[in-house]
């Protein structure tokens, strides 16, 4: 079996670059907030200084003074590689993908739609519409490394021993290769700062670390020591595809300084909308992923997986408020994206009372009016800033949840408001 790699040099660094001349001088992308103090892709004028992605912070500085420490925004870079993903999955190729620049996919089923692997590596490179280094190999870590490594050729595919190729290549290859699942991204600082590690204890390339006892590197590294060994020996795991889905996400600009309360109808803004759009199609979501764009430069996402498939606004909230918390700092963009999907919901036969079935009525109205009108046809009246001096900061409209508790006529209440549009910012609502 036979593992294609597109790589993309620098991807990750380069969109994270207010200007491109930046990468004329020593730089390289800082860490996550709450992650390891280790350097990411570095530039070329980096390299030369013997800077390298993931090495320490204070070693890369001790190394080059001046070298510039660009915040990472890595849902802009996901964004931008979701475009090159698409056109190698329109080739035919089932891709794995877990982090921007980089892509996976199987050679052997492509090679009689495109005359060889050599012809399948040309098509990808076409496919993908931005310059990346191709390499096929044995395995995936494999194929990386050969991608790493090939800036000359068109194309490079390596067959035979996948451990022979491996021996003479430096351990910090592993860098970000010792997570969890193959490919992805490491779980803790312990991963990150293994190669790191290995350095220090004069283990230096991939073939003294593949020579080395099993039980003895078991013993003084751990899990993340068996992972590194299998990757060095040649072994890899089976590639996993992702699933072809439809971008269902939603992002709201947000006033400056926003906080504390702003923030939280914010969010509350964004769920009412994920849940009202038109792709979504009635599915409960099964994961979901909160990222801002800082006001200071940079990005920041995490992560969310439900316990269970639900499509309830109050449930979605409970999980992802205290998200908010871990902001480093204010942010200008707030972006809510479906990750995964569910089964569509459906309606549970209950013995209702009558406020139940009250309400029961007021989510059919709201669909067909939806159906008729579009997904904002119905919207409420949410409040932001009750105490803001600004009028236009105060309320703004929202799309009215199909599940929403139904009204008491107070004068204090949300009222839903049919037949009009909402303003795109947190601003007064359109008249």
């Amino acid at each position: 079996m036979s593992i294609a790699c597109a790589l993309a040099p620098r991807l990750r660094l380069v969109t994270a670059l207010a200007e491109r001349e930046a990468l004329k001088r020593p730089a390289a992308l800082g860490p996550e907030p709450g992650a390891a103090q280790l350097v990411g892709e570095v530039s070329a004028a980096a390299e030369e200084m013997g800077i390298r992605p993931g090495m320490r912070l204070g070693e890369a500085l001790s190394r080059c003074p001046e070298l510039t420490l660009v915040p990472p925004d890595p849902e802009r870079a996901e964004r931008s590689w979701e475009r090159a993903l698409r056109g190698l999955e329109g080739i035919g190729a089932e891709v794995e993908s877990e982090r921007a620049g980089e892509a996976f996919f199987e050679l052997d089923g492509l090679r009689g739609l495109w005359a060889g692997a050599e012809g399948v590596l040309a098509k990808a490179r076409d496919a993908v519409g931005m310059p990346v280094r191709l390499a096929a190999a044995p395995g995936r870590f494999c194929a990386y490394a050969a991608a790493r490594r090939e800036r000359r050729r068109p194309a490079a595919i390596i067959e035979g021993d996948a451990r022979a190729f491996l021996a003479p290549l430096p351990v910090a290859l592993l860098h970000g290769r010792l997570g969890s699942g193959s490919g992805r991204a490491p779980a803790d600082d312990a991963e990150d700062d293994l190669p790191n590690e290995l350095e220090r204890l004069g283990i230096e390339t991939l073939g003294r670390l593949a020579g080395l006892p099993r039980k003895a590197v078991a013993d003084r590294f751990g899990e993340p020591g068996l992972r590194a060994l299998s990757l060095a020996s040649g072994s890899d795991e089976p590639l996993r595809p992702r699933r072809a889905h439809r971008e269902i996400a939603v992002e709201l600009e947000l006033p400056e300084a926003s906080s504390g309360q702003q923030l939280e109808r914010a969010l509350e803004l964004l769920v009412a909308r994920l849940l009202a759009h038109s792709q979504r199609r009635g599915r409960s979501l099964r994961a979901l992923r909160l990222s801002a764009r800082l006001a200071a430069g940079g990005g920041w996402r995490r992560r969310v997986a439900l316990r269970s498939t639900s499509s309830e606004r109050e449930r979605l909230l409970a999980a992802l408020s205290p998200l908010l918390a871990l902001l480093p700092g204010p942010a200008s963009v707030l972006r809510l994206e479906a990750v995964a999907l569910g089964p569509a919901t459906g309606e549970q036969l209950s013995l209702a009372g009558p406020d139940e079935r009250r309400r029961a009525r007021i989510s059919e109205a709201v669909r067909q009016t939806r159906a008729a009108a579009g997904s904002e046809a119905v919207l409420r009246v949410l409040e932001v800033d009750p105490d803001s001096r600004v009028p236009e900061r105060r309320a703004v409209l929202m799309p009215w949840s199909e599940g929403a508790p139904q009204m008491r006529g107070r004068s204090d209440q949300k009222r839903p408001v049919w037949g009009r549009r909402s303003n795109p910012s947190l601003g007064s609502p359109e008249r």
